[in-house]
């Protein structure tokens, strides 16, 4: 089974290469469907997974100034406490949350929320852009706030399902900082905001005991070469194919894990 595991770092590492977004989003679904991975231990080799492949795009990312260092410790401020009591939670209701299908049932509607939101991001985005007067100056004070909340959100999503970061965090980034943040430096953020989460539940997954080390080292062993293709293809095909598509794949993956 390493070379089917390998493939699907592959697929997934192209994937992600290609759009940007989609590493968390599809493997932990790929480990639950596929391969039979018990829920828990799917999402935490795969936050493990998104820890080592984001600590690297985010040094590049770091290096070339494509980060708002502001609104990851603003993200972090209220992700790394909501890590922290998710995985005591988990820690503590470890069988109740396995057996109950909680974890599944989650991964799938957050799959489902994402898929609707990807094809929509930049029409968002242009919206929120737009907005003048009383309202502008009322996001703008409660930037700080909502950016914090927006972070525990992501914090409990991730720990729980290893989803959040990418699709759904770019999205969330691109309401509150529509001026604020460019391309570059929306994705930047992102990924520099998702290694100390990812890191930290990954430890915490692996205290647990979720943890497949050698299904990990298949994965990122297929991941690596993927990313690196994904990302010669990206001048190949238009987003306005590549993104439809990956929402479909999403909402396909999300409603089969829900139902």
């Amino acid at each position: 089974m390493d070379w089917l595991s390998t493939l699907a770092g592959f697929l997934v590492g192209a994937i992600v290469g290609l759009t940007g977004v989609g590493g968390g989003s599809l493997m932990s679904p790929v480990l639950i469907l596929l391969f039979g991975v018990a829920p828990a231990t799917a999402v935490g080799t795969d936050l493990w997974f998104a820890a080592i492949t984001k600590l690297v795009g985010g040094a590049v990312h770091h290096r070339r100034d494509n980060a708002d260092w502001t609104v990851v410790r603003r993200l972090c401020l209220g992700s790394l406490p909501a890590v922290a009591i998710t995985l005591w939670w988990l820690w503590s209701h470890h069988e109740r949350a396995e057996s109950g299908g909680l974890i599944v049932r989650v991964l799938g509607a957050t799959l489902v929320i994402s898929a609707l939101l990807t094809p929509f991001r930049a029409a968002l985005a242009r919206r929120f852009a737009r907005r003048e007067g009383a309202r502008t100056e009322a996001l703008l004070r409660y930037q700080p706030a909502l950016t914090i909340a927006a972070g525990a959100l992501l914090g409990t999503l991730i720990t729980l399902t290893s989803v959040g970061a990418g699709a759904l965090g770019a999205t969330l980034l691109l309401l509150l900082y529509p001026f604020r943040l460019t391309a570059k430096r929306l994705v930047g953020t992102d990924i520099l905001h998702a290694v100390p989460v990812a890191l930290l539940g990954g430890i915490g997954h692996a205290l647990i005991g979720n943890i497949d080390l050698h299904l990990l080292g298949a994965l990122l062993l297929g991941s690596i070469p993927g990313v690196v293709v994904g990302a010669q293809l990206t001048d190949r095909l238009p987003e306005r194919i590549v993104t439809p598509l990956l929402a479909v794949v999403l909402l396909i993956v999300g409603v089969r894990l829900l139902a």
